[in-house]
């Protein structure tokens, strides 16, 4: 038996077998995650106006207690541990548009859950489904490892190319939403109600930024300060026009200058920022079609120049064959 955990079959086993164990232990914190509230417990059962011994009322608290100290624990399983590390991951979930309390903790725990899954399935197919198909060290190395790392990591990016899919989809409809301000600032139109505005009719044609607006609109409303919840705005999306748009506000509501004039010059460098964005990307285009014109071009006209030159030269130095033929 020791012998057989010095060899590598015996180790991807013995990996394979950790991984088990670690599903399992998963799936218990994940059964106790799921049981009723305790605080909705505790509620049910000292209803009001009904006198509860106090001996009942200590056990209740005791085990309350001890049901949050399961929840506790079962968090720290899967959030970061580090605060500093905590606000970053929830930054980057809500860069992804995933604003739940318990993002985090969501993605952790699929993470987890396609990382052993996918464990799992590589020690099926290598010693149960296709034995013979993995018999080189390398080989079962790879089954062994390739599909854990792409759960672990698959999550990770996919919520970083939403994030950048998200920033790209903001920044090209922010101009347009800067008109659309201006024209409902200069209409009559408080700023306040301008956003919401925006909010409504930029649904369809952009709807992250159309969000974005929403939630600032909505905040307001409930009585946030304009300047803290542009701000807020602007953490979230981690975008410079949006930092800039949140900057030049703050500034003319502190300063007491004329929000429309200032709305007027920043939409006139958005537009011509993004015409300079666009003359970038087609500045860009000839760079990046040269690889294909290379690709598909000059082979064939390599063809065409030198071919009739080496059917020359086989025609002199073998003239049987091309008489022959």
């Amino acid at each position: 038996m020791p012998e057989l955990f010095d060899t590598p079959m015996g180790l991807m086993i013995l990996a394979g077998l950790g991984g088990i164990v670690l599903l399992a232990v998963a799936l218990m914190l994940m059964g106790q995650s799921d049981k009723a509230d305790p605080m909705q417990k505790f509620s049910d059962q000292i209803k009001p106006g009904r006198e509860q011994p106090v001996a009942d009322k200590a056990r209740l608290r005791r085990e309350l207690g001890r049901e949050i100290k399961a929840l506790d624990s079962f968090s720290r399983f899967l959030e970061p541990e580090n605060e500093q590390e905590l606000s970053a991951a929830r930054q980057k979930m809500i860069q992804a548009g995933y604003y739940g309390k318990n993002a985090v903790r969501d993605m952790a725990a699929l993470q987890f859950v396609l990382a052993v899954g996918g464990l799992i399935v590589s020690f099926l197919l290598a010693f149960v489904i296709m034995p013979e198909a993995f018999e080189g060290t390398v080989a079962l190395a790879a089954i062994m490892v390739a599909p854990m790392l792409i759960g672990y990591y698959g999550p990770k990016r996919w919520v970083e190319s939403r994030a950048a899919a998200r920033q790209e989809e903001i920044t090209a409809g922010f101009p347009d939403a800067l008109d659309m301000m201006l024209i409902c600032v200069e209409a009559g139109q408080s700023l306040d109600q301008a956003i919401q505005r925006i909010g409504r009719e930029m649904k369809a044609s952009y709807p992250a930024l159309s969000e974005e607006f929403v939630t600032v609109g909505e905040q307001v409303r409930a009585g946030r300060e304009r300047s803290e919840v542009l701000k807020d705005m602007a953490k979230r999306c981690d975008i410079s026009d949006i930092t800039s748009f949140a900057t030049v506000m703050v500034q003319a509501s502190t300063y007491g200058t004329s929000i429309t004039d200032a709305l007027r010059v920043f939409a006139s460098e958005m537009r011509d920022k993004r015409i300079m964005r666009a003359e970038e990307k087609a500045n860009l285009l000839p760079t990046k079609m040269t690889l294909g014109t290379m690709m598909f071009t000059v082979p064939p006209l390599l063809i065409i120049l030198i071919g009739p030159s080496v059917v020359g030269i086989a025609t002199e130095l073998n003239p049987g064959v091309v008489g022959g033929m």
